[in-house]
């Protein structure tokens, strides 16, 4: 091959990365202009009005809390669902326990000490895990006596009045669930922890009431939820055959006509996972279900006689994990394109400038705009952001499997999150996946070389959007591989 073949083909490839780099950025626009619409939704919309207060005799509640080997945290539960500020003749406790470890006996001793205080609860085991968190439910819904279901998983510590909180806009007939914003037990534990509730918070804050305000659907989280009982069988009742089965019983009780109630003044803590592999297989477990809810229920949604607006953010909605595949695409991109010696002459300076809006300044905005409806100032938001954006773009592997796994029907089964608690020593731990840390760890490497090949090569323009990406799948592997002295399976 002659020095002319070489530098065509140098161009030829450079030509393919450049033009592969823009593709998906422009796959990647629509993502961020629907965060920007829901920031204009949520300050352009006014708040629904809805019942300040239930009249007549209070209903008869059922408390569901699922447990499955929560031996950290299922006594301060039953604790916190039993000391509810509601009276003990219209309320019950189920403790829906499919446990197989030391759970059973933590939770079966709990619940003798609050029946002999007089509460009505009761301690249901099933034969087998079938259907798994939708299928302790639906099993629980049969038996119960409650003409109300609230819903709280085990990671929550409930206020004592979020029965009644919740129960006020029932008293419109038409409300089929109330969901009440989630909090945080261990938000400033580590930036792991902080990036992740901002995550949340931008979650409820803004995409939660966008939609709630402007009539759209929106989804009951899986906890800190109340339904009405007469919603979920009008639904077709707790379903297992996708990952999200709150999602997917959300969606069909709207489709059926039911209207949903999102209190954002409400507050519900919970804990977050404090370490890396606990947060990917929730994220994994939201991503693939999301998926798959979207293959279940998007064709039939569309062909519903609904408004083109509630059909486009349903859409956008239940298709919002496909930013996964396509950033983790940008970053091979980046990778690839930060060590092409043509780069700089294929794309100007000014090309990089603009990806690096396009793609980062709409995401920024919205979490940024999270922070502060969440009262954080303003130098510790710019540091939360960052580390939002920073998490984000390190999840990219493990999430991009999740969503192929939803589109392709390979999916794996339910995994629960392991919780730290409040346990001296850890009991649960979760295993990284070898293959998805060898690629995330490759990818850092890559992006990092890119960016130092970037910076001699004097192409300083592209630098900060590569750089970030190198930051996020750097940290990542680093959490991925730490090693907590007490953790053990």
């Amino acid at each position: 091959m002659n020095l002319w073949d070489v530098l065509r083909s140098e161009v030829a490839l450079s030509t393919v990365l450049g033009g592969a780099y823009l593709a998906i950025l422009c796959l990647l626009v629509p993502f961020g202009l629907h965060r920007m619409r829901l920031i204009w939704l949520r300050f352009t919309r006014r708040r629904p009005a809805v019942a300040a207060e239930w009249k007549g005799d209070l209903p008869f509640v059922t408390v569901q809390l699922p447990v499955y080997n929560e031996a950290t945290v299922v006594e301060r539960l039953i604790d916190a669902a039993c000391e509810l500020d509601y009276p003990r003749e219209r309320l019950e406790v189920q403790v829906l326990d499919d446990s197989d470890d030391e759970t059973v006996e933590l939770a079966a001793a709990r619940v003798s000490r609050w029946k002999s205080d007089g509460v009505d609860i009761r301690h249901l085991r099933r034969r087998g895990r079938d259907g798994f968190k939708a299928g302790a439910l639906a099993a629980g819904e049969k038996v119960a006596n409650g003409d109300f279901l609230l819903v709280l998983d085990a990671d929550f510590l409930p206020p004592k009045n979020l029965v009644r909180r919740l129960l006020s806009p029932f008293a419109e007939p038409d409300v089929g669930a109330v969901q009440a914003a989630w909090g945080h037990l261990d938000a400033d534990q580590s930036w792991l922890t902080r990036a992740q509730a901002l995550f949340l918070d931008a979650h409820f804050a803004i995409e939660h009431e966008a939609r709630y305000r402007s009539g759209l659907f929106f989804n009951f989280n899986g906890s800190a939820g109340m339904w009405r009982r007469r919603c979920v069988g009008d639904a077709g009742g707790w379903q297992a055959d996708t990952l999200t089965e709150d999602l997917d019983l959300s969606y069909r009780a709207q489709l059926a006509g039911w209207r949903f109630v999102y209190l954002d003044d409400v507050r519900v803590p919970a804990e977050l996972p404090d370490r890396m592999r606990a947060l990917e297989l929730q994220q994994e477990r939201w991503a693939q279900g999301g998926i798959q809810t979207a293959r279940k229920l998007l064709p039939g949604l569309w062909r519903r006689s609904l408004p083109l607006a509630v059909k486009l953010e349903a859409t956008a909605h239940l298709l919002g994990h496909a930013v996964h595949p396509l950033t983790l695409a940008l970053g091979v991109a980046l990778a690839a394109f930060g060590f092409s010696g043509s780069a700089g002459e294929l794309l100007p300076a000014w090309v990089h400038v603009a990806a690096l809006g396009l793609a980062t300044v709409p995401f920024v905005s919205f979490y940024a705009v999270a922070a502060r409806l969440r009262g954080v100032g303003p130098t510790a938001s710019v540091r939360r952001v960052l580390e939002a954006m920073i998490l984000g773009l390190g999840l990219g592997v493990p999430l991009a499997g999740a969503v192929l796994r939803g589109l392709t029907r390979t999916g794996t089964g339910f995994r629960r999150t392991p919780k730290r608690g409040a346990a001296e020593r850890r009991r649960y731990a979760a295993t990284s996946d070898p293959v998805a840390l060898a690629v995330r760890g490759s990818l850092g490497l890559l992006l990092a070389g890119a960016v130092a090949n970037l910076v001699a090569a004097g192409m300083l323009a592209a630098t900060p959007f590569t750089g970030l990406f190198a930051a996020g799948y750097v940290a990542a592997t680093r959490e991925s591989v730490r090693r907590d002295p007490v953790d053990h399976e």
